[in-house]
């Protein structure tokens, strides 16, 4: 999961040098978790490099911060500009692209003081397989872990906070521990909730399940992106409480996210799925998405935002 840095930074509206951009030790989001961020991918396509579902992205942003009343100083087109910026001046035409708004150095005072703005760092660079090479395609093993996600009304799931991810970390390094690749959480309730870093789906008898957002999930765009596939295929859809041990006997699982993609799961906590190899639907649902990412098939529902030279 090596990460190539890029020659350039945008920092609060400037571009700058990667090793320049600097932040103070005493930032209020290092003391306390107070960012939000998104993560989202640039595609080289046939007219050229084009970026996955960006305004939907950017709008997803603005929403975390609006929930924790974040204030942001800059316009959502005004982001999306800037990432165009970013992209062609480190002269990318493949690119993981990461936006984090944080409160700055504003004191250490839990509650920032009035009219301040968060802080707004994007960075664009190469970035290999999130799970490793090739799980696209053999898939990954994965357990279910000890840790919960939090319980509604405590810390709210609907926004990509960057205190949100030490739950993550928690289940991905209870899985590491013990030789599986991801872990995957149950809801307070007991339910399946998500990976530690992405969407959850499993398929049983041709009918495609996937956790509400009320199972403590946030609201993954390559999930989305997923269910509007999906219905090409004939599948009935539904997104409905799942019980832990329904995923031992489900026919396929797959997970879902900006790093990962679509990536398959051979076996839960030690229990083959599909005799541990990559299933028919989950196959073909790659396939599309990786087509229309690519731009060799037609873009149907305006997904990719192309960058002009």
């Amino acid at each position: 999961m090596s990460m190539k840095k890029a020659d350039f930074i945008w920092l609060n509206g400037d571009i700058i040098k990667w090793n320049d951009a600097k932040i103070s030790v005493m930032t209020h989001a290092l003391h306390y978790g107070t960012s939000v961020f998104e993560g989202m991918r640039c595609y080289k396509t046939y007219k050229g490099p084009a970026i996955f579902r960006h305004k939907d992205h950017i709008i997803r942003l603005y929403n975390s911060a609006k929930i924790y009343r974040f204030p942001l100083k800059f316009t959502i087109q005004e982001i999306m500009n800037a990432v165009h910026r970013l992209i062609k001046i480190n002269n990318l035409d493949e690119a993981y692209i990461r936006i984090l708004a944080f409160i700055g150095d504003v004191g250490l005072g839990i509650n920032p003081p009035q009219n301040y703005y968060t802080d707004i760092m994007i960075s664009t660079f190469q970035w290999e397989d999130y799970l490793g090479n090739n799980t696209k395609k053999n898939g990954i093993h994965a357990m279910v872990s000890s840790w919960n996600r939090m319980k509604p009304n405590t810390i709210p799931s609907l926004s990509k906070a960057g205190g949100n991810y030490l739950s993550s970390l928690l289940i991905g390094n209870e899985a590491r521990r013990n030789g599986y690749d991801e872990g995957i959480a149950l809801d307070s309730f007991g339910f399946v909730s998500e990976g530690a870093g992405e969407n959850i789906f499993k398929i049983k008898n041709n009918i495609l399940f996937t956790p509400p957002i009320t199972s403590s999930i946030l609201p993954g765009i390559t999930r989305d992106s997923v269910l509007k596939i999906a219905k090409n295929f004939n599948l009935k859809i539904k997104e409905c409480l799942i019980l832990r041990e329904s995923l031992y006997l489900a026919d396929e699982i797959f997970l879902t996210g900006t790093a990962v993609e679509i990536t398959p799961v051979c076996s839960i906590d030690n229990i083959s799925i599909n005799d541990g190899k990559r299933g028919k639907i989950t196959k073909n649902i790659q396939k599309a998405f990786l087509y229309l990412l690519k731009g060799k098939i037609k873009d149907r529902w305006n997904w990719l935002d192309h960058i002009k030279k």
